[in-house]
């Protein structure tokens, strides 16, 4: 059983002009969707057929198979990148709000921190907030790691890989991000995640 490309939860021009669909056609059409066929060409006909995306990834670790880790993982990853962004960006509600002035001391410090370690990731990686026990945390990845396999529950993520955002903002990660944090983040999914963590 192949894997699909997951169907992205907006049209490819929704969330222009911080992110154009120019952008949009080259990550997600071409980047994630090579992701897909990589990991599918890998484990067609194997004892992976039939398993979950979260399985592939666990065992592709456990056995030390980069390459398909990597493929796995990247899908993972963007799926959820996609997830976290919403062209109707509102501000963060409830327990998951009272999570983040407990953490951070509120959404602006929140964002400092994220931020920082967007900007602060060398080469190509994912910043993260995370569920820790029972509060919050701002991680970043590199590469295609990912918290799944760290025990910590994500709740949204910031894609920095250059492919992200070069067409858009060149080599201003730091323009891209402070574009994601203010309007893009999808409050509703990360809150979805915190209940269900």
């Amino acid at each position: 059983m192949s894997f699909e490309l997951m169907a992205l939860p907006y049209a490819e021009d929704a969330l222009e002009p911080h992110i154009s669909a120019n952008t949009m056609s080259f990550h997600y059409g071409k980047h994630h969707k090579g992701y897909v066929d990589k990991m599918n060409d890998a484990i067609n006909g194997t004892d992976m057929d039939g398993m979950s995306l979260e399985e592939v990834i666990a065992k592709a670790k456990k056995d030390g198979n980069q390459g398909l880790f990597n493929s796995a993982a990247q899908t993972w990853n963007h799926d959820f990148f996609w997830k976290s962004m919403s062209p109707g960006s509102t501000a963060p509600s409830g327990d998951l709000a009272a999570a983040i002035d407990k953490a951070f001391g509120g959404v602006e410090e929140f964002g400092k921190a994220f931020k920082t370690c967007a900007t602060g990731q060398f080469g190509s990686g994912w910043a993260w907030l995370v569920a820790d026990g029972d509060g919050l945390a701002v991680m970043g990845t590199a590469n295609a790691d990912l918290p799944l396999v760290q025990d910590k529950t994500a709740l949204l993520t910031c894609d920095v890989w250059e492919h992200a955002y070069y067409l858009d903002y060149q080599n201003k990660r730091d323009a891209f991000v402070d574009v994601f944090l203010n309007n893009l983040i999808n409050w509703d999914f990360a809150q979805e995640n915190w209940e269900n963590r």
